[in-house]
């Protein structure tokens, strides 16, 4: 036998960089199918992770609810008009915002974006936070009208017209007690699947808003939960 005769042949320069590139292309793959598994995971057992996003979205104005809500008192429903007597809770124009801010707010960057977008007839493009498949039906009204009025706050639930659960009126006011009376304002009931949106500068997504998150509010509350009350 010849020395040398078995010795592995060195891979070429040409060899070496296609098995780099194919390393790195598989590696790739990978991270990205790893990403959408966990998106899927994450979307399908509660709220999608939206990586650097969790806090939620960029607007193309930044809103501050703190300043309006706790520093002006203004109720939500100023706002969002129709949320006491439709199924969308609707998003103010750029001409009701400039309703207050024709006079208030001079020298204030995100306020100037607001009347120049008036001036120049152009909509506020604001991003979605909360939203349902299409085949589902949420009617705000309905829910405002549950929850709103004197409550008495109970454990569990005995009679659905004149109480509130102490889980539900705790998403509300933290202080709350077991057997209080209190007046839930119609804005107050927001929160019960909005969060107090007045704690972070963006509005996000606080509660799953899964099928099984609203079958359990309506069995918990003595809500009707045949298919029909939401699939029409």
């Amino acid at each position: 036998m010849i020395p040398g005769d078995f010795q592995v042949k060195k891979p070429t320069f040409k060899k070496l960089f296609k098995l780099s590139v194919m390393g790195g292309v598989s590696l790739g793959v990978l991270l990205v199918g790893l990403i959408a598994v966990t998106w899927v995971l994450s979307a399908w057992f509660g709220r999608p992770i939206i990586f650097a996003n969790n806090e939620g979205p960029d607007q193309p104005i930044a809103f501050p609810h703190e300043t309006h809500v706790d520093g002006i008192g203004l109720e939500c429903a100023f706002c969002h008009r129709n949320v006491t007597t439709e199924a969308a809770a609707t998003i103010p124009s750029a001409g009701l915002c400039v309703t207050c801010h024709q006079v208030v707010g001079d020298d204030l960057p995100e306020v100037e974006k607001v009347r120049s977008m008036v001036a120049d007839n152009r909509p506020i493009d604001w991003v979605r936070v909360h939203r349902n498949p299409d085949h589902v039906h949420f009617v705000h009204e309905a829910h405002i009208r549950r929850f709103a009025g004197t409550k008495e706050v109970v454990k569990e639930l005995t009679n659905s017209e004149t109480q509130i659960r102490l889980e539900d009126a705790q998403r509300i006011d933290a202080e709350f007690e077991m057997g209080q009376s209190v007046e839930i304002s119609e804005s107050q009931v927001c929160s019960i699947c909005h969060g107090d949106v007045t704690e972070s500068e963006k509005v996000r997504q606080v509660r799953s808003l899964k099928m099984g998150d609203c079958v359990d509010c309506h069995r918990a509350n003595d809500a009707p939960t045949d298919c029909s009350t939401c699939h029409y």
